[in-house]
């Protein structure tokens, strides 16, 4: 396996990103301790400390990694190295740069996905397909009496999918508004039966508020997780791209 650092050693030539398009990338997290102690590298300081934190060596080493991609493909966008990128964080630690491109990022388990644009504040969200979700009572606790309505309603084996799409969809929701937990997760309603589109249906602060935004399902059954990107605006379009360990420099091919 080629040292997935190697492809951010270099400045290369700067992606560009349409103001139309969400770049949405997926990555794995796992790497040999020598391409991980490289990635470490290019952390700021808080971002070690952060790190170093960590109680166990494999959470250690997937937020090195994470971390480390995440500013190799932002300085790709910017044209700049990966160390130089200074990040702010908002009241809830949402990182971001300042004159954007916008950014977020998610994982679970070795999964990790980014979302990146030029129109606004984004929120991306991933969970590993666990059906032990749904046979919990986690959404009557936190979701809205109007979404566990429709998620009791459908057949038993299509529970925890729906549980999980449900979920993505409302934290890639909180987190492109930025508000952290401060939101409640009852207080907006979202689509969550099979093959019903991404989007969100009701909010308790404003009526108008659901046709501002823009939500895109991004679950990939082969890979075993469920998915959910989220914006405030209209007429967007997803690209999708995958990290990998081959492409030193060069921009992976879409899919």
């Amino acid at each position: 396996m080629a040292e997935q650092a190697l492809i951010f050693d270099e400045p290369g030539a700067r992606w560009t990103l349409p103001v139309e398009e969400v770049h949405v990338w997926s990555a794995s997290l796992e790497r040999p301790a020598q391409a991980v102690e490289r990635m470490r590298g290019l952390l700021a300081g808080d971002e070690r400390t952060r790190a170093d934190r960590f109680r166990f060596e494999r959470d250690r080493s997937r937020y090195i990694v994470g971390r480390a991609l995440l500013r190799g493909l932002l300085a790709r966008y910017l044209e700049a190295r990966p160390e130089e990128l200074v990040f702010e964080y908002g009241e809830f630690d949402k990182p971001a740069l300042r004159g954007g491109p916008w950014f977020n990022l998610s994982h679970s388990g070795s999964v990790a996905l980014y979302a990146v644009s030029g129109a606004g504040e984004i929120g991306i969200d991933v969970e590993l397909d666990d059906g032990d979700f749904a046979s919990e009572r986690i959404a009557e606790r936190f979701f809205s009496p109007a979404e566990v309505e429709v998620l009791r309603s459908l057949p038993t084996e299509a529970q925890p999918r729906a549980f999980l799409a449900c979920w993505t969809r409302k934290e890639a929701f909180i987190k492109a508004r930025g508000d952290g937990l401060s939101l409640a997760l009852d207080s907006f309603d979202v689509t969550l039966a099979p093959e019903t589109p991404a989007a969100l249906l009701r909010t308790a602060w404003c009526s108008e508020e659901p046709g501002r935004w823009w939500m895109e399902d991004l679950s990939d059954s082969q890979a075993g997780y469920i998915a959910a990107v989220a914006l405030r605006g209209n007429g967007l379009r997803v690209v999708k791209r995958q990290i990998d360990d081959t492409i030193e420099g060069s921009m992976p091919g879409q899919e």
